[in-house]
C-alpha cells in the first residue's frame, strides 16, 4: 500500500458493495415525498433470529419465575466492578431502567411502552433522558443469558424494576409477562421533530402559555421518566409552571393527578440523581460512540467514569434519607423543610433543604462515612406548590399505607398499560383483579355449531338491513383495534356504548338502526348470542354474499366467542383516544388536516397490523362493496356496486382515463377520448395508481387471472381485522 492508501484505507467503493450506511444516498432520496410504506413491513421475519415455530408464551410458561426473581434479588444487592452500584444496591438503577422503557408509552396512538423491549435500539437508547439505562440492561445480561428464550428483554426489565421495589420493601401489585421482543427499531413511531435536547419550549408548544398545546406526539427528547425539564421550564425554576407540563405529559401516559403524584414521589423514594462532574466530559451517545465503547455511550472521562463519577441527568443527590428503602421519607423531607434553589456540581439547577438535621441527610452513595444533602427537582417541588398536587401529597404524607397502595397500582399500570387485555398476560403473578384500564370483556358461555352459524347468517341477511349497513357496522366496530397497545377491536361490542356510539365516524343514526335490529334478532334467539358476535357475523355474511355474486364460491371464516362489555367496564375518557378522525378504507376524513389522507391511511393500516398488500386489497374491496362513509361515490370505480369484483383495480390502472383535480381532495376520472367524467375519486383512491409500490400491488389485483385471488385475499384480510383482538383464542 502507498502512504496515501494507508491514510485513506484500501480502496473499496460503495458501488462495489451494498448500501450499508444510512449516510449514503437512499432510494427514497429520488422521491422525497414518497409514502413511508416501510411501516407496514417493519419487524420483518428476516430480522428475527428466532425459529419460525418459536412460541414465546409456551417458553415463558416453562420458566421458573421464582428462580428468576431470586437471581434478580442477588444481583440487586451486589455491586459489579464495571458499573458499581449506589449504596451497594441496584434498586434505583433497575427502577429507572424499567420506568424509562415503560414511560415511553403514549395513549393517543398506543405506541411506545415496554411491550417490545425497544429500549435496546435507537432512538430510545440514545435519548439524553435515557442516559445509562442500557447499563441497567447490561447488568441484567447474565440473567437473560441464563434463562434465554424463556424471558424476553421487555419482560425481564419490567420484572427487575418490580423486584427492585419489593427489595426496597414495597408490596407490589403484581407482574404479567408476555412482552415480545423486536429485533430492529420501529419505523412507525413519530417521536417529534426536535433535534435539540431541552430546546426552548416555544419550539414545542403552539402557544407557550397554553401548556396543553404541546406538540402531539411528544417530542423524543422529552420522553422518559418525567417528560419535563427537571431544572424547570426552559431551565427556569418555577414549580407551578412545571406542574402544568407534568399534568399534560402524564395524562398522555394515561395517568391522572393522583397517579402522577404517586409515581413522581414513589419513583424518587429510591435511588439518586447523578451529576457529580462536568457535562462537557461526557462522550457521545450510544449510537454515536465508536466501537471501543461497547455500545454503552456517554463515557465520562473524569475519574473512574462510574461510581462517584457517574453522570446522568446532571442533577446530583438522593431525594430521601434511605434511598434503598420504600418509606414515606420523600414527603417527610418535602414538607418538613424549606427548600432553596441551588446548583449541582455539574451546574444543573435543583433545590436543597435549609438547615436540615444531620440525621435526615442520606449518606454518600459510595462512602458511608459521609452524609450529603438531599435534593429535589422542579417536578418534586411542584407536588408541594401546585394546589391540586399538594392536596394529594398531604394525603399521601398522612397515610403512607395509602401511598403504597396507589403507587403499587400505578406502577403496575405504567409497566403493563400497553399489553392489552388480561388474557394476554402470562405467569403466576398476574393479579385476579379486572382493572378498567385493561378494557375488561365478559367471557361467553356458548359455542356455535356450523349449522347455527349458517342459520344466523340467513337471519341477518334477511333482517331488512342492507349488506352495506352490515359491513360498515362490523368494520367500524373492528377498526378501532390498535396493535400498538392491543386496545380496541370488535370484541366487547363497545360500539354500542359511550363514547363510541356517538362518534361521527360511526354514523350514529345508521349505527342505532343496525344495533336496534341486532338486539331484536338477539331477543328472538333460543341461544343468546352476543351482540359483538352478531355485528361481526353480519358483516361476514354480507362479504360472503358479495363474493358469491362475483362468482367465487368461498366461505368466509367466522370465529364466535366475543363478549359484550358493559358501560361500567368502559373508561369513557381513555376511549376518546381511539376516536376515528379518518378512515381511508371507507374514504372518509373528519376534517381538513395538514397530513395527507393517504398518510393517515398508512397509520391506520399499521395499527391494524396490515401489510401493504392487505391494505391494498381491503381498500379495493371496500370501494366496490359501496362502503364509503355516508354513501359518497368517490372511488367506487365499478358499475356493479355490492359485487366483490376487482373492478376498482381494473379501472384505476386503465390508461384510457386521466385524472383531473376538481377540488380539495377530489378528482375526476375522465375518458381521454370523449372527455366524459366516468368516476370521481380521492387521493386515497388514486395513490394506489400513482405510487409506484402501491401500483405494483394494484396491478396484481387488476389482472384477469387474479379475480379469484383478489376475493380470497380480501376475505383473508377481512377476517384478520375482525379477529385482531381475539387474544382469548390466539
Amino acid at each position: 500500500m502507498t502512504q496515501n492508501m494507508q491514510a485513506s484505507g484500501c480502496p473499496f467503493h460503495q458501488k462495489d458493495g451494498g448500501q450499508t450506511s444510512l449516510a449514503s444516498t437512499n432510494n427514497s432520496d429520488w422521491w422525497p415525498n414518497a409514502l413511508n410504506l416501510d411501516i407496514l413491513s417493519q419487524q420483518d421475519k428476516k430480522t428475527n433470529p428466532m425459529d419460525p415455530d418459536f412460541d414465546y408464551a409456551a417458553a415463558f410458561k416453562s420458566l421458573d419465575l421464582e428462580a428468576v426473581k431470586q437471581d434478580l434479588r442477588e444481583l440487586i444487592n451486589s455491586s459489579q466492578e464495571w458499573w458499581p452500584s449506589d449504596y451497594g444496591s441496584y434498586i434505583g438503577m433497575f427502577v429507572r431502567t424499567a420506568w424509562h422503557l415503560a414511560g415511553s408509552y403514549r395513549k393517543q396512538d398506543g405506541r411506545g411502552g415496554a411491550n417490545t423491549g425497544n429500549q435496546r435500539f435507537a432512538p430510545l437508547n440514545s435519548w439524553p433522558d435515557n442516559v445509562n439505562t442500557d447499563k441497567g440492561r447490561r447488568l441484567l445480561w447474565p440473567i437473560k443469558r441464563k434463562y434465554g428464550n424463556k424471558i424476553s428483554w421487555g419482560d425481564l426489565i419490567v420484572l427487575a424494576g418490580t423486584v427492585a421495589y419489593e427489595e426496597a420493601g414495597l408490596k407490589t401489585f403484581g407482574f404479567g409477562g408476555g412482552r415480545l421482543d423486536i429485533w430492529a427499531p420501529e419505523k412507525d413511531i413519530y417521536w417529534g421533530e426536535e433535534r435539540q435536547w431541552l430546546a426552548p419550549t416555544a419550539n414545542r408548544y403552539a402557544n407557550d402559555q397554553d401548556r396543553k398545546s404541546l406538540e402531539n406526539p411528544l417530542a423524543a427528547v422529552q420522553m422518559g421518566l418525567i417528560y419535563v425539564n427537571p431544572e424547570g421550564v426552559d431551565g427556569v425554576q418555577d414549580p407551578l409552571r412545571t406542574a402544568q407540563d407534568m399534568r399534560v405529559t402524564f395524562d398522555r401516559m394515561g395517568m391522572d393527578d393522583e397517579e402522577t403524584v404517586a409515581l413522581t414521589a414513589g419513583g424518587h423514594t429510591v435511588g439518586k440523581a447523578h451529576g457529580n462532574g462536568k457535562a462537557e466530559n461526557l462522550g457521545a451517545d450510544v449510537e454515536s460512540a465508536d466501537v471501543e465503547f461497547q455500545g454503552l455511550g456517554w463515557h465520562n472521562s473524569e475519574g473512574t467514569g462510574n461510581g462517584a463519577n457517574t453522570m446522568v441527568s446532571g442533577l446530583e443527590g438522593a431525594w430521601t434519607t434511605h434511598p434503598t428503602k420504600w418509606d414515606n421519607e420523600f414527603f417527610y423531607l418535602l414538607f418538613t423543610y424549606e427548600w432553596e434553589k441551588t446548583t449541582s456540581p455539574a451546574g444543573a439547577k435543583q433545590w436543597e433543604p435549609i438547615n436540615i438535621k444531620e440525621e435526615d441527610k442520606p449518606v454518600d452513595a459510595h462512602n458511608p462515612n459521609v452524609r450529603r444533602n438531599p435534593m429535589m427537582t422542579d417536578a418534586d417541588m411542584a407536588l408541594k406548590m401546585d394546589p391540586e398536587y399538594r392536596k394529594i401529597s398531604e394525603r399521601f404524607y398522612a397515610d403512607p399505607a395509602y401511598l403504597s397502595e396507589v403507587f403499587a397500582r400505578a406502577w403496575y399500570k405504567l409497566t403493563h398499560r400497553d399489553m392489552g387485555p388480561k388474557s394476554r398476560y402470562l405467569g403466576a403473578d398476574v393479579p385476579n383483579d379486572d382493572l378498567i384500564w385493561q378494557d375488561p370483556i365478559p367471557s361467553v358461555d356458548y359455542v356455535l355449531s356450523e349449522a347455527e352459524i349458517e342459520d344466523l347468517k340467513a337471519k341477518l341477511l334477511n333482517s331488512g338491513l342492507t349488506s352495506v349497513e352490515l359491513i360498515n357496522t362490523a368494520w367500524d366496530s373492528a377498526r378501532t383495534f390498535r396493535g400498538s397497545d392491543y386496545r380496541g377491536g370488535a370484541n366487547g361490542a363497545r360500539i354500542r356504548l359511550a363514547p363510541q356510539k356517538d362518534w361521527v365516524g360511526n354514523e350514529p343514526e345508521r349505527l342505532a338502526k343496525v344495533l336496534a335490529k341486532l338486539e331484536e334478532i338477539q331477543a328472538g334467539l333460543a341461544k343468546k348470542v352476543s351482540i359483538a358476535d352478531l355485528i361481526v357475523l353480519g358483516g361476514t355474511a354480507a362479504v360472503e354474499k358479495a363474493a358469491h355474486a362475483a362468482g367465487v364460491n368461498i366461505k368466509v371464516p367466522f370465529l364466535a366467542g366475543r363478549g359484550d362489555a358493559t358501560q361500567e367496564q368502559t373508561d369513557v375518557y381513555s376511549f376518546e383516544d381511539l376516536l376515528p378522525k379518518h378512515d381511508g378504507f371507507r374514504n372518509w376524513v373528519k376534517e381538513d388536516y395538514s397530513v395527507q389522507p393517504e398518510e393517515m391511511l398508512l397509520d391506520r393500516a399499521q395499527l391494524l397490523g396490515l401489510t401493504a398488500p392487505e391494505m391494498t386489497v381491503l381498500v379495493g374491496g371496500m370501494r366496490v362493496l359501496g362502503t364509503n362513509y355516508a354513501g359518497t361515490p368517490e372511488g367506487v370505480l365499478t358499475a356493479r356496486v355490492g359485487v366483490l369484483s376487482n373492478d376498482f383495480f381494473v379501472n384505476l390502472t386503465d390508461m384510457k382515463y386521466n385524472w383531473k383535480p376538481v377540488g380539495k381532495n377530489r378528482y375526476e376520472i375522465v375518458d381521454r377520448a370523449t372527455g366524459a367524467t366516468q368516476w370521481t375519486a380521492t387521493r386515497v383512491d388514486l395513490v394506489f395508481g400513482s405510487n409506484s409500490i402501491l401500483r405494483s400491488y394494484a396491478e396484481v389485483y387488476a389482472q384477469d387471472d387474479n379475480k379469484e385471488k383478489f376475493v380470497k385475499d380480501f376475505v383473508a384480510a377481512w377476517v384478520k381485522v375482525m379477529n385482531a383482538d381475539r387474544f382469548d383464542v390466539k
